[in-house]
């Protein structure tokens, strides 16, 4: 049994599509509900051992999905981030955004910016987007800013300092809905030792106590790290 805090847990929010469509409702219409479900499970983790938790919302690849579609997942986030920094400015969750700003729309990204600097003195859950985010890319753009800065020799405790928020420690567990098993990239740094685990709801079907499982999970597992 799992005798370290699950202290990171990371969610690849998978299946908006297929759950709308098995339910003869717009596609698009599945990553609404799916984005409501994001509110819910920060509302379940904030009073829980778990200190951050990170959402793949949007990868790099994403941007090969139809315009209609990448348009549509583009406002749904504008329209958000204000009305959620707002609600977590004031409930003391931080908001941290992980990925690319190109090829983001300029204003949308300054909203996502503003909603880290609206946060960023809070010291409750910290809630890491993943926005625009590829685990490779972010592998190599720090590679990019260690040769920047100088770095010659560099050890996994240096290097990591270069990651996207460096400050988000590794993860403990990553969720992926929607019955897939892979990680399709998701924080590759932080993932080498996460624990998995795989499910076969879609994103859209979370409620309210599958959080509880989620950690009761992990708690049953054997944690070695190679030892």
């Amino acid at each position: 049994m799992a005798d370290t805090p699950l202290t990171h847990i990371g969610f690849i929010a998978d299946g908006n599509r297929r759950w709308a469509r098995s339910r003869g409702l717009p596609t698009l219409e599945g990553h609404r509900r799916g984005f409501n479900k994001v509110e819910l499970i920060i509302d379940e983790l904030k009073d829980t051992e778990v200190k951050y938790v990170s959402f793949f919302l949007f990868s790099t690849e994403n941007w090969g999905r139809s315009p209609e579609e990448v348009a549509y997942l583009m406002d749904l986030v504008r329209s958000k981030i204000d009305q959620l920094t707002k609600r977590y400015a004031k409930e003391n969750v931080r908001i941290v955004i992980c990925g690319r700003p190109e090829p983001v729309a300029p204003d949308l990204w300054a909203k996502l910016m503003k909603a880290e600097a609206d946060t960023k003195d809070n010291t409750g859950l910290t809630v890491c987007v993943c926005f625009n985010y590829g685990g490779q890319w972010e592998i190599a753009d720090a590679a990019t800013r260690a040769l920047a800065a100088g770095e010659t020799a560099l050890t996994p405790e240096t290097f990591r300092q270069y990651l996207y928020h460096p400050e988000v420690p590794d993860l403990d567990l990553v969720v992926r809905t929607s019955g897939e098993e892979r990680i399709s990239g998701f924080q590759l740094w932080r993932a080498a030792y996460a624990e998995m685990l795989f499910i076969d709801k879609h994103f859209p079907e979370i409620e309210q106590g599958d959080c509880a499982e989620f950690l009761d999970n992990f708690h049953q597992r054997g944690r070695r790290f190679g030892k």
